[in-house]
C-alpha cells in the first residue's frame, strides 16, 4: 500500500481531525494545514486547524481559513496530521492519537504513526500538492493560494538554488487553479511594519563578521525586540539581507526569547549544510536553513558555541 494510499484510508476513517502547524508558525506549515482544511471540509470531515503558539505572524492572516486557528487541542480528535514539523517538539502539544507526519525536512525524526517525507521537495505544500494530486484532487482557490503561499516563502520568492523547472511547472499548476500570486508577494515580501523596519536597522546595525567575512553574526536581545515593538518573525528579514553581503557563506541570527532561551536560525549558500550544525544542538531543518533552541546560557556564550561549530566548515 502506498503512503497516499494508507493517508486517504487514515483520513476516511477518522471522526475527528485535527491539523497541526508548528510552534512560531511560518506561510509553508500554515499554507499546507490551510489546503487540507479545504480538503477536510470537501470530505464533510469534522476538523480544527491548531497551533500551539498565540501570537501568530499578521502578515500570515491572509491566508485561508487564518481565522479557524485554534490553540487548545481538541480532546476529542482521533487523528492528528502534522506539517513541516520536523521535530515532535515543534508541535508544540503532546499527542496521544495516530498521527500522521507530512513534511520535507531532511532532518525529520519520523515521529509519525505514518511518514510522508520528501527531502527533494522545496517546500511542505509542494508534499501536500504532490499527495492529494495522486488522488485526483483539484485544488480550488483557496488551497491554491495555501499552496502557492508555503513554495513562494520556502523558495525565498524563486531565488532558492533549489529552484528548477518542476518548480515553475507547479506554480503555473497554482496560478491556474486560481491561486492569488499578487496577494501571497504582497504579503509575505512587500508589507512590513514600522516595528519590523526598526528592529531590522538595529540588528544590521550591531552585524559582525567573522572567518575572514564568510560568515555573519547577528545578535537579537529580548532589549532590541521590546524597543522596536516586532514580531519575532520579524527577524528573519536582516537575516536574509545578510546572505547577500559577497563574501557571506553562512548567516546565524540568535534571539533571546521571554523566557531567557535562546532562538537560533542558520542560513548558507554555496553547499554548506547548516542543518547538521542545527542537529548538534537539538534542532534541524534542510540544508540551507535550519534552525534550533539553547536553554540556560546566555546571548554571547550561544553565538560562541555555535560559531565553534560553524569554524569546523571552513
Amino acid at each position: 500500500m502506498t503512503d497516499s494510499n494508507s493517508f486517504f484510508n487514515a483520513v476516511n476513517a477518522a471522526e475527528h481531525i485535527v491539523l497541526i502547524a508548528h510552534i512560531n508558525p511560518d506561510a509553508d506549515t500554515l499554507g499546507s494545514a490551510s489546503a487540507m482544511y479545504t480538503q477536510m471540509l470537501r470530505l464533510q470531515k469534522k476538523v480544527t486547524f491548531f497551533c500551539a503558539t498565540e501570537n501568530i505572524d499578521p502578515r500570515l492572516a491572509f491566508l485561508p481559513w487564518f481565522d479557524k486557528i485554534r490553540h487548545q487541542f481538541p480532546s476529542s480528535a482521533d487523528l492528528a496530521i502534522s506539517f513541516d514539523c520536523a521535530t515532535k517538539v515543534r508541535l508544540g502539544v503532546e499527542v496521544a492519537i495516530p498521527l500522521i507526519n507530512i513534511d520535507h525536512n531532511g532532518s525529520n525524526e519520523l515521529y509519525g504513526d505514518l511518514n510522508i517525507l520528501n527531502t527533494d521537495a522545496i517546500s511542505t505544500t509542494q508534499v501536500v500538492y504532490d499527495l492529494l494530486k495522486k488522488h485526483d484532487v483539484k485544488p480550488n482557490m483557496k488551497m491554491a493560494t495555501a499552496l502557492y503561499a508555503g513554495l513562494l516563502d520556502d523558495s525565498w520568492s524563486f531565488q532558492s538554488k533549489r529552484v528548477d523547472e518542476s518548480i515553475f511547472t507547479l506554480a503555473v499548476s497554482l496560478a491556474e487553479a486560481g491561486a492569488q500570486l499578487r496577494e501571497c508577494a504582497e504579503q509575505l515580501f512587500k508589507r512590513h511594519s514600522l516595528a519590523a523596519l526598526r528592529l531590522k536597522g538595529l540588528i544590521l546595525q550591531d552585524l559582525q563578521l567573522f572567518e575572514g567575512g564568510r560568515v555573519a553574526v547577528m545578535k537579537v536581545s529580548r532589549e532590541m525586540m521590546l524597543q522596536s515593538g516586532a514580531h519575532p518573525r520579524d527577524c528573519e528579514a536582516a537575516l536574509h539581507e545578510s546572505m547577500g553581503l559577497p563574501t557571506v557563506k553562512i548567516a546565524l541570527m540568535v534571539r533571546q526569547k521571554k523566557d531567557g532561551s535562546i532562538k537560533g536560525s542558520l542560513r548558507c549558500k554555496n553547499g554548506i549544510d547548516v542543518s547538521r550544525i542545527a542537529e548538534i544542538f537539538g534542532g534541524g531543518g534542510q540544508r540551507s536553513a535550519a534552525g534550533f533552541d539553547m536553554t540556560e546560557i546566555e546571548i554571547d556564550a550561544a553565538v560562541d558555541t555555535v560559531l565553534i561549530q560553524i569554524q569546523k566548515e571552513f
